[in-house]
């Protein structure tokens, strides 16, 4: 079965080459959402509901249905799509599960991105500078080197554009009001992937409930945090891999 990979902000696909590597299989797809190291079409208004459609038309390019993998906001469009398309899927896994619980709160940077002109100021000093300036800001959020150099290019003014809207599309109680369909993901397995030292996306507990509202497995990466295919990719391939190899 197809594995197909999904990334998020502020980020392009190569989050996943140190994770690509520890698979080391030939049937991965990384699929890049617009905006985010692929283009921004005419007329794309970069909301969550229209990454949902994007992803589904991509999908659907598959001759079967695949293991879904999404990080970060790749893990909100898996999501989505696991609560309106499971047909497409054979299993899912995200890492942010936790943003559907009721009582999340968006982290810091992203009640920054909402708010007019503060959110513009905000993404044109995320996305400006030299390529080295560029890279260390990445590694600084704790990226390594190496990765954050592949992911530095894919910065700019459309991914800066695409974050504003994608964000403020998902203003509370937009995510809340997803969350009430989340049951109906678990007609496919999925795996809620839990670092724990993953602070932007929801407590522990939290993500621990809508896993089992879900009906998702839990696989915990103890020490980890929000780029855990980043820091240790061996140890993402294992869950990934055990837990595909649950899936009949």
């Amino acid at each position: 079965m197809a594995v197909v990979l999904v990334h998020g902000n502020p980020e392009t696909e190569a989050v996943w080459q140190p994770l690509l590597g520890e698979l080391g299989r030939d049937d991965v797809t990384c699929l890049s959402p617009p905006g985010f190291g692929a283009p921004l079409p005419n007329g794309f208004g970069a909301t969550y509901t229209e990454y949902r459609d994007w992803l589904v038309g991509e999908l659907e390019r598959f001759d079967e249905p695949v293991d879904l993998v999404g990080h970060d906001w790749g893990g909100g469009h898996v999501m989505n799509v696991a609560m309106s398309r499971p047909d497409l899927l054979r299993s899912w896994a995200t890492d942010v599960i936790g943003i559907y619980d009721p009582e999340y709160v968006w982290h810091e940077l992203a009640q920054v991105w909402v708010q007019p002109e503060a959110g513009e100021k905000l993404v044109a000093t995320m996305m400006g500078g030299s390529p080295e300036e560029r890279v260390q800001r990445m590694v600084g959020l704790g990226i390594t080197p190496e990765v954050a150099l592949g992911m530095a290019a894919g910065l700019g003014d459309e991914m800066g554009r695409a974050i504003l809207l994608l964000y403020r599309s998902a203003v509370q109680p937009a995510l809340r009001e997803l969350g009430e369909h989340l049951p109906a993901a678990g007609a496919r397995p999925g795996l809620a992937i839990l670092a724990t030292e993953d602070h932007f996306v929801g407590s522990d507990e939290m993500r621990h409930r809508q896993a089992a509202r879900a009906g998702a497995k839990v696989a915990v990466l103890d020490g980890l945090g929000h780029w855990w295919m980043v820091r240790d990719p061996a140890k993402g391939a294992q869950v990934l891999t055990e837990f595909w190899d649950t899936v009949e």
